[in-house]
C-alpha cells in the first residue's frame, strides 16, 4: 500500500483509503477530527471493538444498521439490552453477528451510563498525547499500530471492566477521534491545523 493515493477527484489522501467514495468521505470529514461526548466516544468504542479482526470499510459500511439496532449508541438504552436482544442482535445480517462483541458492547454501555455525565469523555481525552508529541508520519510505515498512550487508555478502561478495548483498538479509536493526527505528510488533511 502506498502512503498516498490520489483519488478521483484529484486530492492527495493517505494510501489506505484508495477510491472508495465513502473512505473518501470519512477520511475527509470525520478520521482524525476531535470528537467529544460521551455518547459518541461510547459509539466509536462499541464500533471500534467490532472492527477487531476485520477492515474498518466493512464497519463503515454497515454503521447505519449498528446504529440502528444499538438505538443511536444510547449508553442508557443499550445497557438495558437482554437475552432477546442479543439473539436479535446475533440474527441481524446487517451488522457483525459476533457474540462476545455484541455482549462487550451491552456491558460497556452499562459503565458508560454509570459514570458522571462528561466522564468518558475526559477519561479518553486525557490520554491524548500533546499536540506534535510526534512528527507527522512521512509515510503509513511510520504510523504505529500502538503507542504508550493507547496502553495506558486500555489498562484504564480494563480496570474499570470495559471489554474489547486492547491498546491497537484503542489507537485507532485515538486516530479516528483525533486525539493524535496520523494523516500522512503530503495528504490534504495534514496541511490543517491538529
Amino acid at each position: 500500500m502506498t502512503s498516498l493515493a490520489t483519488s478521483a477527484d484529484g486530492l492527495p489522501r493517505c494510501g489506505w483509503v484508495g477510491d472508495d467514495a465513502e473512505y473518501c468521505r470519512y477520511h475527509d470529514e470525520e478520521w482524525g477530527t476531535p470528537l467529544h461526548g460521551d455518547r459518541a466516544l461510547f459509539e466509536k468504542m462499541a464500533l471500534e471493538g467490532f472492527q477487531a479482526g476485520l477492515s474498518w470499510i466493512t464497519i463503515l459500511r454497515k454503521r447505519p444498521r449498528f446504529r440502528e439496532v444499538f438505538a443511536g449508541f444510547e449508553p442508557e438504552i443499550v445497557a438495558e439490552y437482554g437475552p432477546d436482544d442479543v439473539e436479535r442482535l446475533m440474527a441481524d445480517a446487517g451488522i457483525i453477528r459476533n457474540r462476545a462483541k455484541i455482549a462487550a458492547t451491552i456491558s460497556n454501555a452499562a459503565l458508560v451510563r454509570d459514570m458522571a455525565d462528561g466522564e468518558l469523555d475526559e477519561l479518553m481525552w486525557s490520554f491524548a498525547p500533546p499536540a506534535y508529541a510526534r512528527p507527522r508520519p512521512r509515510t503509513l510505515a511510520e504510523v504505529p499500530a500502538v503507542t504508550p498512550e493507547s496502553t495506558a487508555l486500555s489498562k484504564a478502561l480494563r480496570r474499570r471492566g470495559f471489554r474489547f478495548v486492547g491498546p491497537t483498538t484503542m489507537y485507532a479509536l485515538m486516530q479516528s477521534t483525533g486525539m493524535v493526527d496520523d494523516h500522512v505528510d503530503g495528504c490534504w488533511r495534514a496541511a490543517e491545523p491538529v
